[in-house]
């Protein structure tokens, strides 16, 4: 079921490309993918399987410039020619919406990993009456003055070369030199998982691994920087549940101490309903690490008290 591409019209005409997993028993929820940076919702099957013998009805779409996803200013590698943070949040809430209409009375759970993190986390606090949970799994919302330098120098690269092609120097400073941060890696991917056999997979998936156009580094660092903003910002959501997942050995994350930064910046911020872990061994994709099914059961238990105290405070399941 969840092979099956659909698709979905985005309110400014994007040609959406979405999958679903129907609940295998007694609906307890609705579960919202929103996957990372060079990858595609394809890669979530296992996951949305596992969730949905769980209870949970899964959509997951492909984000703009990802995937099977297909709107006019944006090639693979590109959210968009101009206005690319506000279009891949809009079309969350595309897909949030469809999914409500379709499973009337049921919580929803929006979950992203490392950019889908990012994405998820803005939406979430952008229009905090659209979920009733949040899990940000692998995102660095604390990239600090490495981030503002990579700033600096996407906005030289927009200047000199242009904002639709490549980055020449992001990829060096973010991919290239996390794999190398790897003690004996044997591929430049290496620091995405442990499972030899699952990064192979990422290799040699031709909708993984793609060039980022300078304007989508840029995108995704306005996406960094804007959320704790919009968190702070949210008065009206501080008891959302909130589920932050990082793995020790992820280069990505700074071995996971920015997952822990975000949490301390939240409960700073009033938000009190907060779970954090830290996967120890694990590195950057939680879902296609060895100890997967460790993190999914936990995760699918979090969910269950998600559930729980949305039956008890509407006394809608």
């Amino acid at each position: 079921m969840f092979d099956e591409r659909r698709r979905r019209q985005s309110p400014d005409g994007a040609d959406l490309a979405w999958h679903h997993q129907e609940a295998a028993m007694q609906p307890r929820g609705i579960l919202l993918i929103s996957h990372g940076l060079a990858e595609h919702s394809r890669r979530y099957r296992r996951f949305a399987e596992y969730m949905a013998a769980e209870g949970y009805h899964v959509y997951a779409h492909d984000h703009r410039g990802h995937g099977e996803t297909r709107a006019a200013d944006a090639p693979l590698g590109r959210f968009a020619q101009r206005g690319g943070t506000r279009r891949v949040l809009e079309d969350v809430f595309t897909i949030r919406d469809m999914a409500a209409e379709c499973h009337p009375g049921l919580p929803i759970i929006l979950f992203g990993h490392s950019m889908g993190g990012l994405i998820a986390l803005n939406a979430a606090f952008e229009d905090a009456s659209r979920f009733d949970a949040l899990a940000v799994w692998n995102s660095n919302f604390h990239p600090g003055l490495a981030g503002r330098a990579a700033q600096l120098i996407l906005f030289m690269e927009r200047w000199f070369r242009g904002s639709d092609v490549p980055s020449e120097l992001l990829p060096r400073l973010t991919f290239e030199a996390w794999g190398r941060s790897i003690a004996g890696y044997k591929t430049p991917f290496d620091w995405l998982s442990r499972d030899e056999a699952e990064v192979a997979h990422y290799i040699d998936d031709p909708l993984c691994g793609f060039a980022c156009s300078v304007s989508l580094w840029i995108d995704v660092f306005s996406l960094t920087f804007s959320g704790p903003k919009r968190a702070r910002a949210a008065s009206s959501a501080r008891d959302l549940p909130i589920h932050l997942v990082g793995g020790g050995q992820d280069p990505a994350t700074t071995r996971g101490r920015a997952v822990l930064d975000l949490a301390n910046d939240l409960k700073k911020a009033g938000f009190s309903n907060i779970s954090t872990r830290i996967y120890e061994e694990m590195r950057h994709e939680t879902l296609n690490e060895i100890d997967r099914t460790v993190a999914m059961a936990e995760f699918a238990a979090w969910c269950g008290s998600v559930s729980g105290g949305f039956a008890a405070k509407t006394g809608r399941l």
